[in-house]
């Protein structure tokens, strides 16, 4: 999958053809998988794809990032940083100049505007909000940051980030999180007592549950909260097998919704489940039997989404384009909405942890 993507894009990232990459969350996923398949088979040209990939859009010295505005406060930028973060180690690269480009992302990540109890807002726009998106796009790269850069007060404020999900968007009966939190309660799909948004976003949940496998991987092992995020993820793991298909051995769209009217299984919520879930199970986070869920949403994922195509490579079907809150047009958080959105064939937010979730039942494989 990793070789058809950069046969589709052998060039630059654009979402769109003929259109420059911006910069934004889904290069930084797609990077962050092929980075994945580098570290794995030691082949030189995933490594090669990435320097060429990013260097589009930084100077010699890395001082600016081109289609990027701080000002903005868009947490969805920040997740590219990631790779800025691995290529400031490869001996042999310009080592400073990517650093300096993530330390122009951690300074947006400093001024970002929070809420009272400071979780960050999604975008500087989305005033008083925190979704679980977010939690993907800023924490991973905030952790490895503050790892490489001896900075250990960064990794209170990534715990906290993951405390505030916790208190705000876990549901209580069925311990899954709903998309988004208002802070002020003002948006129309604010919950007036709660500040929650009304539904459970199956791809949501899988940033949430990507981001706590990962950001575990720089955590320090005396820090008094890695605990707690190992803790979260031991909560949300029985959640996900609860209401995982016992079908196809995938989630929907909108999770607790199984087999309503429009409801579908959707791809990259299942990529990113069964990647978490493999990844706590071999990390020793999780209990092995949550090895076997993700074994039969991974065999689900192949043979529903994976489709050989006539020049040889692969496409993956069945991910839902976008999901949102807010916005203009309004986008209001019911069940209609969530199955009004397109669903994409090869989108980026399922190819890239599909990759991700190949490589973790690789590797389990082989142990």
């Amino acid at each position: 999958m990793a070789d058809s993507f950069i046969k589709w894009f052998p060039d630059s990232l654009g979402l769109e053809q003929n259109k420059a990459a911006r910069w934004g969350y889904e290069q930084g996923l797609m990077l962050k998988a092929v980075e994945r398949v580098w570290q794995r088979t030691g082949e030189r040209k995933y490594l090669d794809y990435i320097v060429r990939t990013i260097n589009y859009s930084l100077p010699a010295d890395g001082s600016s990032i081109a289609r990027f505005k701080l000002e903005d406060y868009n947490l969805d930028n920040i997740n590219t940083g990631r790779v800025l973060l691995t290529l400031s180690q490869q001996p042999g690269l310009d080592q400073q100049r990517y650093r300096t480009a993530a330390q122009l992302l951690h300074k947006q990540l400093a001024g970002q505007p929070t809420t009272k109890e400071g979780g960050y807002w999604h975008k500087k726009r989305y005033t008083h909000q925190m979704w679980l998106d977010g939690l993907y796009m800023a924490e991973p790269f905030s952790a490895e940051y503050s790892q490489l850069l001896n900075q250990p007060a960064g990794f209170d404020h990534v715990a906290l980030q993951f405390a505030q999900v916790e208190k705000h968007l876990v549901d209580p009966k069925t311990g899954l999180l709903y998309h988004g939190y208002d802070e002020s309660r003002e948006q129309q799909w604010a919950n007036r007592t709660t500040g929650q948004s009304p539904n459970f976003w199956g791809r949501g949940m899988g940033w949430y549950a990507m981001a706590l496998v990962d950001v575990l991987d720089y955590f320090p092992k005396d820090h008094p909260q890695r605990r707690s995020l190992v803790k979260y993820l031991q909560r949300l793991a029985p959640v996900l097998a609860k209401y995982q298909d016992p079908t196809t051995g995938g989630w929907w769209q909108v999770s607790d919704q199984a087999g309503r009217a429009g409801n579908y299984i959707e791809t990259s919520a299942s990529c990113m489940f069964v990647y978490a879930l493999q990844k706590g199970v071999r990390l020793g986070y999780l209990d092995r039997k949550y090895a076997a869920v993700a074994q039969k949403g991974y065999r689900g994922i192949v043979k529903q989404f994976v489709q050989p195509e006539p020049d040889g490579t692969l496409a993956l079907n069945g991910t839902v384009s976008v999901g949102g809150l807010g916005g203009t047009p309004y986008r209001d958080g019911s069940y209609e909405y969530y199955l009004s959105e397109p669903l994409k064939k090869n989108d980026f937010k399922g190819v890239g942890p599909f990759i991700m979730a190949s490589v973790e039942m690789e590797m389990a494989k082989s142990r």
